[in-house]
Formats: C-alpha cells, sequence, structure tokens
C-alpha cells in the first residue's frame, strides 16, 4: 500500500505558512456546483441538509431537525441563505462572503399538524419563487435536494419547474479540490488519536461505552470538530455489525473492532475500522481471518485506479455465497468502497451487488473508504476499514494507524 503525503501542519492557523486555504475551500467548491448548474442546464440548486449547505456556502447551522436552514444557490450571481431562528441575528457578521440572508422557514416535520405544515410550505415556495423571480429565473429548472415531500410539491404548486438535485450535487462533489483531501487528512490523523486511547484503555474489566467515550474525546482534543459516538464491538457481538454501546464488559482475548465514523474536520467525515485482541495474541483462527481481511482489501484497493472502474474493484470482494448468503443484498455496507467527504456514501460505490453490471469510472481526486470483514455468527470476528484518495499514480492511503495486522490490547 502506498500512502498519500503527510500534512505538514495541524489545526491551527499561522501568516507564515501554508495550511488548508478556507477561501479557496469555498470558492473552489462553489466553481465546481456551478459548473455542475451549467452542465445540467439547471439554473440553481434549492439545498438543505448540512452536507449540501455547508459545501455550497461554507456555514454550519442547526441540525437537529431536517430543513431547518436552506440556502438557493445559483449558477449566476450570489447565493440567498435562508437561515434559522437564533442564528440569523448573529451569523452575517461571522460569514461576510454570504451577502443575502433570509429568515428560513421549516415545519419540524409536520409537528405543528397537517394544516399548519402546509400553510408554512407555501410560504416558504413563495418566497421561494420571489427570490427566483428577482433572479430573472424563474422560468428555469430548479435543483432541489435534501427537502422532504410537502416542500417539493409546494414549489411545484408555486409554478417552479422542480428538478432532483441529489444525481446534480453527487456528480458535482465525486471528486475533491486540494482543501477538501486535507481536510479529510486532518480528521483522519485527529482519529488516529482516538485509536491510540482505545488501544489504551481496552483491557479485561473495561466496558465497551466508557473505552468508546475516552477515545472521542481523544478525537476532539485532537482536533476533531465535534465528538460522535465511537462504536466498539466485541466478543460474541463483534460479528457481523449489530449492536454497539452495550455497556458490554470487555473479557480477557476478546476480538474488538472500533468503528469510529463521523469524526470530522471542517465538515469532512472519517470512517475507519480496527480490530484489536485483548490481553492476549490473537489465536489462529483470527489471524486467519485477519490476513485474508488485508489480502482482500489490498486487491480491491490496488484496483482503484484512474480509467478503471468499480467493476474492476469490486471483482475482488467474495461473492455473497461465501458466507452462505442467498444474495448480495445481505451484504450492504458490509464489503464495500463508498465515497467519503462531506458526503458519506457518495460517488463511488464499489460492491458486487450494484458494480459489477453497473460500473462507475474512477477519476483523479476522488476519496473513498473500503472496508470489510471476516468471522463467524456469535463467536466473533474482524473487520478493516481503510481511506484512500484517487491520485494519477492510484489509490493511496490517507489513514495511518496501523493495519497490517492484529493489535494487542491494553498498550503499554
Amino acid at each position: 500500500m502506498r500512502y498519500a503525503e503527510e500534512l505538514r501542519y495541524g489545526t491551527s492557523v499561522g501568516d507564515w505558512r501554508q495550511g488548508i486555504d478556507v477561501e479557496r475551500l469555498r470558492t473552489e467548491r462553489q466553481a465546481k456546483a456551478r459548473k455542475g448548474l451549467r452542465d445540467h442546464d439547471v439554473a440553481a440548486f434549492l439545498a438543505a441538509r448540512p452536507e449540501n449547505t455547508r459545501y455550497l456556502t461554507g456555514l454550519r447551522g442547526p441540525e437537529f431537525q431536517p430543513a431547518l436552514w436552506y440556502t438557493l444557490f445559483p449558477a449566476e450571481g450570489d447565493p440567498v441563505v435562508f437561515h434559522h431562528a437564533g442564528w440569523l441575528p448573529t451569523y452575517p457578521n461571522e460569514a461576510p462572503w454570504i451577502k443575502e440572508w433570509r429568515l428560513a422557514r421549516a415545519w419540524l416535520s409536520r409537528g405543528p399538524g397537517e394544516e399548519v405544515s402546509r400553510l408554512e410550505a407555501e410560504r416558504f415556495a413563495k418566497e421561494i419563487k420571489q427570490e427566483l423571480e428577482q433572479k430573472g429565473i424563474q422560468n428555469e429548472k430548479l435543483a432541489v435536494v435534501g427537502f422532504d415531500g410537502l416542500a417539493q410539491q409546494a414549489l411545484r404548486d408555486a409554478g417552479i419547474t422542480v428538478v432532483d438535485g441529489w444525481p446534480i450535487m453527487l456528480d458535482v462533489t465525486k471528486t475533491k479540490t486540494e482543501d477538501e483531501i486535507n481536510c479529510l487528512k486532518m480528521a483522519f490523523a485527529a482519529t488516529d488519536a482516538a485509536w491510540y486511547k482505545a488501544w489504551e484503555l481496552l483491557k479485561p474489566g473495561a466496558l465497551d461505552i466508557e473505552v468508546s467515550a475516552e477515545a472521542m474525546l481523544a478525537a476532539h482534543k485532537a482536533g476533531a470538530e465535534e465528538i460522535p459516538t465511537g462504536h466498539l464491538r466485541s466478543g460474541v457481538l463483534s460479528f457481523d455489525r449489530g449492536f454497539a454501546g452495550t455497556g458490554r464488559i470487555i473479557n480477557f482475548g476478546d476480538l474488538v473492532y472500533g468503528s469510529f465514523c463521523q469524526v470530522k474536520y471542517m465538515g469532512y467525515n472519517t470512517c475507519y475500522y480496527r480490530t484489536f485482541s485483548v490481553g492476549k495474541e490473537p489465536d489462529a483462527r483470527a489471524k486467519s481471518w485477519y490476513s485474508q481481511l488485508v489480502e482482500r482489501l489490498n486487491n480491491v484497493i490496488d484496483a482503484i485506479k484512474p480509467g478503471g472502474s468499480t467493476a474492476d474493484a469490486a471483482s475482488h470482494f467474495p461473492p455473497a455465497s461465501r458466507w452462505g448468503y442467498k444474495e448480495e443484498a445481505e451484504l450492504l455496507t458490509l464489503e464495500i468502497g463508498h465515497g467519503i467527504g462531506l458526503f458519506n456514501y457518495g460517488y463511488p460505490i464499489i460492491n458486487r451487488q450494484w458494480s459489477l453490471e453497473h460500473p462507475q469510472e474512477f477519476e483523479v481526486g476522488m476519496t473513498l473508504a473500503v472496508e470489510g470483514r471476516e468471522g463467524i455468527p456469535g463467536e466473533g470476528g474482524v473487520r478493516l476499514e481503510d481511506a484512500v484518495v484517487i491520485t494519477e499514480n492510484g489509490a493511496e492511503l490517507i489513514d495511518r494507524w496501523p493495519r497490517d495486522e492484529i493489535l494487542v490490547a491494553p498498550h503499554g
């Protein structure tokens, strides 16, 4: 495996060196979004959900309910940000690159009732149409992404030509800029602090929830922008992928794997799995599982290169029948490669379920996570997941925690 170039800086900003350039990050993403709209002959995005709104505006917002804030992002001209109550009075001073601000309309997942929700959706659609008219694009196509059916129907009822924005957004975001790739590297570097803390704390008698909580706190201290739930699965629960956060007591000799996902830096997400053996060297069966897994993922990653396709890489995943399954859908998200960034499970997707008959082409600048597992239900197993960036020379690893063998915990 080849490793991507390491970052030469941390999360702090200095005038004496070049780090992640946040202004360039925003402007290059917006340029890609505008090009995507023009390529699809669409006048604007109307986008909700944090992965979309952050990509288009560089802003954050409340995420405890869907579509509490959103943006109208035209192919020509400045975006209009409709932000949530409480944020709107204070945010404009923090984000001078956004020139137009409005109050967002929301109906709280229809909690106020159907009649009120429909009335609020009508107000929402009326305000969007007014903005489109002011920009002279009221008769053109609007790519809507991240909204519920009530919002989309209200827009249509207002006479707006609505098209599905997800395929356009996924196409726009499938390759990453230099700063996006470096944000991912930073997120994975912060997560390595979580792995080290888990390596220190995993021992007989430890609780899975306590170890995962301390591990996620370590990632936050290392620079991750928020603390997700770090999942640990151990012993008989370590295959295939079921309950986590059970409060299970770790036993001597347990296999334990962590799924440290959604650790973010500037919104860019990790998807990162590693396996430990508690208190002793893993037995021969576990070592055999793990060596098969490493070889398999190595082969998948080796096939990820410009001009190749997801079919080439998926051919290295075993068929579902190898584990006694009847169809490939029984392995969905278990033996897979998937795009990572602000979007998890963005383009491209690598698996036998879809890729062999519907391949996607690999391109320079794509970032993916590749994962698999081995084991026996009710007895235990192992997992591994790596992140890669596609360069002219093929796929290079972004993550750097040891992957070639199962580490014995605790460390030290």
